[in-house]
């Protein structure tokens, strides 16, 4: 069975994305920490990061990278950079916009946005990536 990126990769399931490539998609986290919070994977369903083949790895790291920069811009903030890899069996980097350490800390209650504050904060996020 598909994982639920490999879903979203598909167009099956709906998502918010700021960034994509052939081999790569980032989209906001719909359960996320701190406003922003984006999810980056690798289009190519493999469960553990660690698995990734090297040139894969490498380019979904620095796909990472340019996400990131652009998640600073649209945010302001610094962005921590988080792997657990245990909630959705398809490798992904949390990328999280956070100005004091107990924003990272993943048993903090998470925002509930709404769809216009989803479809925003995407977009500011996209434009700054386009432009950065």
């Amino acid at each position: 069975m598909a994982s639920i990126f490999s879903r979203i990769v598909a167009g099956e399931i709906p998502s918010y994305k700021v960034a994509e490539t052939k081999d790569y998609l980032a989209f906001l986290d719909i359960s996320p920490l701190t406003k922003g919070h984006t999810l980056v994977i690798a289009k190519q369903e493999i469960d553990y990061l660690f698995d990734l083949e090297n040139a894969l790895y490498l380019g979904l790291q620095l796909f990472a990278k340019e996400v990131a920069k652009g998640l600073k811009i649209a945010t302001g903030k610094r962005v921590g950079v988080c792997v657990i890899g245990l909630e959705v069996p398809h490798a992904h980097i949390h990328l999280i916009p956070f100005t004091h350490m107990g924003e990272m800390n993943f048993a903090n209650p998470k925002l509930n946005l709404d769809q216009t504050e989803f479809k925003e904060i995407a977009a500011k996020i996209a434009a700054a990536i386009e432009g950065g």
